[in-house]
Order: C-alpha cells, then sequence, then structure tokens
C-alpha cells in the first residue's frame, strides 16, 4: 500500500491509502464516496506543478502511484472535475478542423469526416495533425514559428517551410514517454506571443524547465485539436474504452457503490400536463410558450406560498435570497477573472456554468456560462412586483422567486441564452 495526498480546490487535503494498481479512476471513485460527491463520471485526478506552471488530468487508466513516483516533492494530485474529458467522442467535429486533420501518403485522398475518430483510433491508419505552432527555443526567451506534424511516431516540424519530405522534418518529441500539459502561468513569465501554451514534458523529467518542449497556438480551438490528438494518439482504443467504462459499471452496479445520477439531454423533452394524460410536445413554438407559462406558474406557487403563510420561522421572500447559496453552481463573491479560471479548468464545454455575486451591482448576480469555447456573462436582475422580488435574466420577461428556480427553468429551456445550463462549475471540499 501506497499513500497518496490528494487537494481539493479549496486548499484542503486528503492521505488516502491505494494499492499499487490503482487507477486514477479508482481513486476518484473512493474520493466521490468518501466525500458524498455526486458522481456523474466527470471527476479526475489532476497532476499539477506549481514551480514550472504546468498540469494535466491524469487518464483513467493511469496507475496513481506510478505517476506520483515521476513527480517532483513540489508537485500534488488535485482533485476536480473536467467535463471535456471525452467530449470529442461526442462531438469531434468541433475538437478536429478539416485544415488541420491530413492522412499519409498511403490513403490517397481525404477521409470522410465520419471516420475521422475510427482512424485515430485504429492503430493501423495514419492520421496527422498539421498547422503553425509556436515553440520557445532552448534556453532563450524568443519563440519560432513552424510548421509541425503530429504523427504516431512523434511531434516534428519541418525545416523548409511546410514540406513534409522525410529529409526536411526534425523530430521535436515521441509520444511514448512523455505526457502533454496545459502552461497554467499565463503568457507573461514565458514571454509566449499567444495564451494557448502548452507543453511536452518527458516522463523522466521531474523539474528541469531545459527538457520541456514550449508550445503555443494561434487560438484554443487548435491548441485543443493538438492536445486531444496527442492523447488519442498515444493511448489510442484505451480512451474509448474509458468513455465506455461508466456505462458498463451502471449496467452491472455493486450494492455498496457511490449514488449515480445521470440525466440524458436527450431525455429531457417539453410535455404538455394539461390533460388528463402527459403528452410531449413536437412544435418548438408551443414548446417555448409552455416553457414561458411554466416560469409563470413557478411564480404564482410562491405568491400563494407568502399569501398562505410559512411554517418557517423564515419568510419566503427572505428565503428566495438566500437560498442559492446551498446549491454547488453558486460560487459567491468571486471575481469575473476566478469565474474564467474554474471554467478553463474544468473543461470549455458548452453549457458549463456557475452563477455568482455581481461586483458591479450588490443586488444582483452574474450567470458565467461557456458556448463554443467563449465565456460569457450574464446579469441577472432582481425587480419587485406586488411587493415581492424576482430574478429574470431577459428584463422581466421571464421571472423567478429564487436563483434555484431560474437555474432548473434554463436547464431545460434555452431561452434568451445560447445554450442550455447543462455542467455546473463545482468546488468540492473533501
Amino acid at each position: 500500500m501506497e499513500i497518496v495526498k490528494v487537494w481539493s480546490e479549496d486548499g484542503a487535503g486528503k492521505v488516502v491509502e491505494i494499492p499499487a494498481d490503482m487507477t486514477a479512476r479508482d481513486v476518484c471513485q473512493l474520493l466521490v464516496y468518501k466525500s458524498h460527491c455526486l458522481d456523474d463520471n466527470a471527476w479526475t485526478l489532476v497532476e499539477h506543478h506549481p514551480i514550472l506552471g504546468l498540469e494535466r488530468c491524469l487518464e483513467d487508466h493511469e496507475l496513481v502511484v506510478q505517476v506520483q513516483a515521476s513527480m517532483s516533492s513540489d508537485s500534488k494530485f488535485l482533485f476536480r472535475k473536467n467535463y471535456a474529458k471525452y467530449e470529442f467522442f461526442r462531438n469531434p467535429l468541433n475538437f478536429f478542423p478539416e485544415q488541420m486533420v491530413a492522412w499519409c501518403q498511403e490513403s490517397d485522398g481525404s477521409i470522410p469526416q465520419s471516420q475521422l475518430l475510427q482512424n485515430f483510433l485504429n492503430s493501423s491508419s495514419c492520421p496527422e495533425i498539421q498547422g503553425y505552432l509556436y515553440m520557445k527555443e532552448p534556453g532563450r526567451k524568443s519563440w519560432k514559428k513552424l510548421y509541425m506534424f503530429l504523427r504516431r511516431s512523434g511531434l516534428y516540424y519541418s525545416t523548409k517551410g511546410t514540406s513534409k519530405e522525410p529529409r526536411h522534418l526534425q523530430l521535436v518529441s515521441d509520444l511514448e514517454d512523455s505526457n502533454i500539459f496545459t502552461i497554467i502561468t499565463g503568457k507573461k513569465l514565458h514571454n509566449a506571443p499567444t495564451d494557448y501554451q502548452f507543453c511536452i514534458k518527458p516522463s523522466k523529467v521531474r523539474s528541469d524547465c531545459k527538457e520541456l518542449k514550449m508550445l503555443c497556438a494561434e487560438d484554443e480551438q487548435s491548441r485543443t485539436c493538438w492536445m486531444t490528438a496527442f492523447r488519442l494518439l498515444k493511448y489510442g482504443i484505451v480512451l474509448y474504452q474509458n468513455y465506455n467504462a461508466p456505462q458498463q459499471r451502471k449496467a452491472n452496479l455493486l450494492p455498496l457503490s457511490a449514488p449515480v445520477r445521470s440525466v440524458s439531454e436527450n431525455s429531457l423533452v417539453a410535455m404538455d400536463f394539461s390533460g388528463r394524460t402527459g403528452r410531449i410536445i413536437d412544435n418548438p413554438v408551443e414548446a417555448q410558450s409552455a416553457a414561458v407559462e411554466e416560469g409563470q406558474t413557478w411564480r404564482k406557487r410562491s405568491q400563494r406560498m407568502n399569501v398562505l403563510g410559512s411554517p418557517s420561522p423564515l419568510h419566503p421572500s427572505s428565503l428566495s435570497t438566500v437560498i442559492h447559496r446551498t446549491q454547488v453552481w453558486f460560487h459567491g463573491r468571486i471575481m469575473r477573472e476566478e469565474a474564467h479560471k474554474m471554467i478553463i479548468q474544468q473543461g470549455q464545454v458548452d453549457g458549463l456554468f456557475l452563477l455568482r455575486d455581481s461586483q458591479s451591482n450588490p443586488k444582483a448576480f452574474v450567470l458565467t456560462l461557456c458556448h463554443h469555447q467563449k465565456i460569457k456573462h450574464f446579469q441577472i436582475l432582481p425587480c419587485e412586483e406586488d411587493g415581492q422580488v424576482f430574478f429574470s435574466l431577459d428584463d422581466g420577461a421571464t421571472k423567478f422567486t429564487d436563483l434555484i428556480h431560474l437555474v432548473e427553468f434554463y436547464q431545460l429551456n434555452r431561452g434568451v441564452l445560447p445554450c442550455k445550463l447543462k455542467h455546473p462549475c463545482t468546488a468540492v471540499a473533501l
């Protein structure tokens, strides 16, 4: 048995004793069970190197004790959510821009996009990611823009423009004995040309910056493409097995395992319960009006509570102003920059969200939401009607008695937002 210490985002640490063959997924399951978190298969162990300014999510199958043996004394494991871990299996076309994907000469012509992932997972095919990257010159502060190729055999750059001829290709790093990390220290420290930095670190290197291959992409989409392709080419079919494992586990759940709750977005449909039996609403216009009506019903229900009085010593209207503080998606008085950082850390997938207090208006709140890898902020304003306070995202068109109702509504209905609220950005206390 080995001792491993894992830290949560609130700075608390938990010591766990684990056998040498315990995987990262097993450790996450153990922590979920011990901390009574909701297990939605998004929990990950993060290998965090504060001095080097690097971090990466461990793959589910990696042996934690083995990874710990290759870490320096200042490094640590963090327990955190990452909703984007397997997002490329669900939406591959968002992750691999057509101009960045090529196939080796033998394949002759392009491969249909529908077969894109199969070709990454099939070890006999030859997918290739290509494009410009900046690479930091060893021992210097300058960066050089180079045309690079990522293949199963490693990452290469061309010494002559965009030439793919073998004599013009120079190996930067292999995939086998290296891992890919996000750089978290910001571009100023390394004098990087853009914010979209990442790094290839040989497994044997503990704390020597000279051995790190520092790279920089033009934008978030291309950085994500390079990093995802690195994982796929390194691990292949094992990643797909990791992605499928929770579904198989759910099918034969042990009675003592942690509670699992998963709601497929496809199962959330607009329903009409006005008759004796419910019916599914197919017409989107009717669904939208039903959704608004549902929002109004919530209001009326709360107004009735006010009229009838509440058995609780807390008046319902005062309860509505604090009840959201119990929710995992509410983060209180955090700054915009902190909200950005949390969304980025937990994987910039569509529908990842959190709520926080507004910095500019003490009575208002802000919804921070990720859509198409961009982080957007929407102000939630209080409005008073007949002496009661409501909350609204759309200048009073749809009003809610409290923020929990508001979040529940937008989890089912897009309304004025670019997408539905799907994944709460949470910070767990171990």
